[in-house]
């Protein structure tokens, strides 16, 4: 039986610390084990050999599968024991044998939103926020302080660095290995990772305009593909009129700290210096 199709409450297999707070309409199937200070939403299913092991809040319809383990210790050097979170937003799906690990003293939680498709083996790292309506294909592995925007795609087994950043819109496909922000809007992938253009068919199903789109593909070019230095083709777009995507582009490649992946493979010679390349303590 599937964990969508228990009744409401627990398994008599189930173990659930007193301290842990269950909605009536939840369910929690056999062999699982839900720990102290536990928040489970209304219509939460959870299915077998789950563990949750504390201080995690589960907003209402989130399905969880068999396997799955949340709110673990973070896998961080530094984590002194300090009191910590995970937070997982509604209708979210959590597929079988996911680790999703608290957060540190650095921010204090660790945050999937709503509608977000986390699927079978994807690790999610200490701090890590993860926006609405985001898919983690099979086998995605995030370090600490990874920040993914709302509706990003990221493919199967890819590797995501530490304090990296995957913006609105963008997708990464399969196998690939970043270790740069990706900006949003854009298409990324290979094991050098690099961008391939504007995410125009995921733009078009969810409704964005033609102009907007062709805006985006204007300043994508003008920024990544004119053979000038990154600064100087943010410079020439920043010059121009500015669609509200076009602005938060520009605005994403200004604040990267690690710099931005580009189309080319070679030096980087063109981007931002990355002062916070590596972090020592911090584990994938």
């Amino acid at each position: 039986m599937t964990s969508a199709g228990y009744a409401p409450g627990c398994h008599a297999t189930a173990v659930v610390d007193p301290s842990a707070r269950l909605a009536e309409t939840a369910a929690v199937g056999p062999y699982t084990v839900i720990g102290p200070d536990v928040e489970i939403g209304e219509r939460v299913r959870i299915g077998p050999h789950v563990f949750i092991e504390r201080d995690t809040r589960v907003a209402e319809d989130v399905r969880i599968a068999k396997g799955a383990v949340l709110g673990s210790d973070p896998q961080d050097l530094k984590y002194a024991g300090e009191r910590t979170f995970l937070e997982i937003g509604p209708r979210t799906v959590v597929r079988e044998f996911t680790t999703l690990n608290r957060g540190t003293a650095a921010s204090g939680v660790t945050a999937v939103g709503a509608d977000t498709l986390v699927m079978a083996y994807v690790h999610i790292a200490h701090d890590c926020l993860i926006g609405d309506h985001v898919v983690l294909a099979n086998g995605v592995t995030m370090g600490g302080h990874v920040e993914i925007g709302d509706w990003g795609i990221v493919g199967g087994l890819t590797g995501v660095h530490q304090f990296t950043r995957i913006g609105r819109h963008a997708m990464v496909g399969g196998g690939a290995r970043v270790s740069r922000d990706v900006a949003p809007y854009t298409l990324a992938g290979g094991v050098r990772t690099r961008t391939y253009g504007v995410n125009r068919i995921g733009l078009e199903r969810r409704g964005f305009e033609p102009e907007a789109i062709r805006a985006l593909q204007t300043a994508y070019r003008t920024i990544f593909r004119s053979g000038e230095p990154l600064r100087v083709g943010l410079g020439r777009v920043e010059r121009g009129e500015l669609t509200p995507e076009v602005r938060e582009l520009v605005r994403f490649i200004r604040d990267s700290e690690r710099g931005v992946t580009v189309t080319r493979i070679g030096p980087d010679d063109d981007l931002p210096p990355e002062p916070r390349a590596t972090r020592a303590g911090s584990a994938v």
